[in-house]
Order: structure tokens, then C-alpha cells, then sequence
């Protein structure tokens, strides 16, 4: 008596539907599993569009785009690998492909096109946008419901109206110092969302850009708090507390930590104040860090001074060069 695998097995056998893309026939909407002949370098609009009993798809190296709506609605599709020749994915590519669970996206591609995986409900693992992508076109990955993690390269300038909107799991999100524009309602009713980090001065935050995210705690500027918390340890804290705290408006501050509260951005329409405010924090450390280099500087070329006097005579007077704060109590233990 056969199992239930092997019966499986046999009615995949049975109903297996092989198809060379490039013979030139057209393709059967039937067709089940599909490999690509070595010249083709492009799959054209509406290729396997609602195909959908397509489970299997093997690309090759030297594909160089997919065409609009080339998998739209392909519902038994799970996943895919795509070649590092690829540079676009076009409109609707893969919009509705519901059982498509797993996407590797590779170093070469430059665009993602709108509305390119829409609705593809079952991706939940780590989507890796490269980057050579500049732009994620509008609501590329609107409705990946189970979309539990997304990361961004430097590299991304723009992400597009609607990109992450309806990304129910999506828990956090790291924005590249590069990406200068995010659209409108780019990560609305992302009803997972709890903390956005904004690694760059964002130039334009969209309208609405992160409405009803009902647990969105706080934007947060992780470089800029790590520049602050290392002009702290090196003894500054008393000179540049004050001045934060007078200039930073809506931006709050918990120790070196820099952070807006959800409810203070506003979904993006305060974002032009606050990152005025941002802007001057930013300036204020680099102010700092400037005058530690400027004393660390001096502190190695005194001690090169003293290194290149015989020891028998030294003149402390001629080597001294008078340095600021912290870094004095370094060169009294250094020359004892």
C-alpha cells in the first residue's frame, strides 16, 4: 500500500509540466516548473503571469531583467534566487505571488519596481535589499504581512510612497545615512513597528510617512548618540550637556542617547523643525570631536619632542604646549 509521500511524490511526477523560456512556443499556462535558455536575457512583460501552478523557477547568470507583471499572480511560487547580472525587477514582477516564502536579492541590482512584491503574504524571511538598489519603488513590498525583518544598505537614496505599508510584522527598521527621501505612508499600519533609526539626516520624511504604527516608541539616531557617548568618556560632558539641552527643541536626550518620541515626529509632518534641530546637534559635536583631535595632536607631537631629546637633556619648557581639559592629566602621567 503506497503512503501518503509516495503518493505525493507520484502525483507530482504526474503533474509535473517542464518549460524551456526561449524556444520560442508559448508558454503553457499549466506549466509547472520553468529554466531559462542561455541567451535569454530579459523575461518580458506578462511571461508566467497566472501561472499558477509554477513552483519551481531556476534563473541563470546573464538575466538582466524581468519584465513587468513576468510572475504576477504565480500563487504556488515559493521561492526564488536571482542572479547577480540582474539589474531590474519590473512593475507587478512578482505582485500576488502568495505562497512565495523565501527572496535573495544580489549585488548588481538597481531597481525594484512598483508594486514588484506586493501581496507575496508568506515572505518572512530577511528580505536584504543590496546595495547598488538606489530606490524601492512605490509599494514594492505593500501587504508582505509576515515580513518580520528588512535590511537596508548604504547606497539606497529613496524609498518610494507606500514601500513597507501594511508590514504587519515588521518590528524595526534601520534607515541608511544615505537615503535622502521617504515617501508618503512609506511604513504606514506597520502594526509591529516599534523603533525607527535614522542614520542620517533624512532630507524630506513624506506625509504620513508612519501613520497608525500603534507601537512606534521612538526615531532614533544611533551614530550621532555613539559620536556623543565617545565625547563623554573622554571628559566633555560638562561643557556639551548644557548646550544640547538648549538647542535641541523636540529632540530629547536620555544620557549620550539622541531620539524623538513617536508622538513628537508627528508621522513626518514636524520632521523639517526637528531635523533643523538635528542639524545644530550634529554641529556641535563635530565641534567637539574637532578640539579632541586638535589636542591629541598636540599631545603626540610634545611627546615626539621628548623622544627626540637626549635624555640627560631635556628641556620640559621648550617641549610644552599648552592643550585643553582632560588631555593634560594623560601627558602629567606620561612625563611623570
Amino acid at each position: 500500500m503506497a503512503t501518503s509521500n509516495q503518493t505525493s511524490r507520484k502525483r507530482d511526477r504526474d503533474d509535473r509540466v517542464d518549460f524551456e523560456y526561449g524556444t520560442g512556443q508559448s508558454t503553457p499556462m499549466n506549466v509547472t516548473h520553468v529554466r531559462f535558455h542561455p541567451s535569454i536575457t530579459e523575461i518580458y512583460t506578462d511571461a508566467f503571469k497566472q501561472c499558477y501552478r509554477l513552483r519551481d523557477v531556476v534563473f541563470h547568470e546573464g538575466m538582466q531583467k524581468i519584465g513587468n507583471k513576468a510572475f504576477l499572480d504565480c500563487t504556488k511560487l515559493e521561492s526564488i534566487t536571482l542572479p547577480s547580472t540582474l539589474t531590474e525587477i519590473g512593475k507587478f514582477a512578482f505582485n500576488n505571488c502568495s505562497s512565495l516564502k523565501e527572496v535573495v536579492l544580489n549585488d548588481g541590482l538597481k531597481k525594484i519596481g512598483v508594486k514588484a512584491f506586493e501581496q507575496c503574504k508568506s515572505l518572512q524571511k530577511i528580505i536584504t535589499i543590496p546595495s547598488s538598489v538606489i530606490e524601492i519603488d512605490s509599494t514594492a513590498f505593500a501587504g508582505c504581512t509576515n515580513l518580520q525583518e528588512v535590511v537596508l544598505n548604504k547606497g539606497l537614496q529613496r524609498i518610494g510612497r507606500f514601500s513597507f505599508h501594511g508590514c504587519d510584522s515588521l518590528e524595526d527598521i534601520s534607515i541608511p545615512s544615505t537615503v535622502s527621501q521617504i515617501g508618503d505612508h512609506a511604513f504606514m499600519l506597520c502594526n509591529s513597528l516599534r523603533v525607527v533609526e535614522l542614520n542620517g539626516v533624512v532630507q524630506k520624511i513624506g506625509k504620513d510617512a508612519f501613520i497608525c504604527c500603534p507601537l512606534l516608541e521612538k526615531f532614533t539616531f544611533p551614530r550621532l548618540s555613539s559620536r556623543l557617548e565617545n565625547i563623554i568618556q573622554v571628559g566633555h560632558w560638562s561643557e556639551v550637556e548644557g548646550k544640547i539641552d538648549e538647542i535641541r527643541g523636540l529632540v530629547q536626550r536620555r544620557g549620550s542617547e539622541i531620539f524623538i518620541s513617536a508622538a513628537d515626529m508627528r508621522f513626518g509632518s514636524n520632521w523639517d523643525t526637528i531635523k533643523q534641530d538635528i542639524v545644530r546637534i550634529n554641529t556641535l559635536i563635530t565641534y567637539y570631536e574637532t578640539k579632541e583631535a586638535t589636542s591629541l595632536f598636540e599631545l603626540a607631537l610634545w611627546k615626539f619632542k621628548i623622544d627626540q631629546t637626549e635624555a640627560n637633556d631635556i628641556n620640559r619648557d621648550a617641549c610644552r604646549i599648552e592643550v585643553p581639559g582632560p588631555v593634560k592629566d594623560v601627558i602629567l602621567q606620561y612625563i611623570g
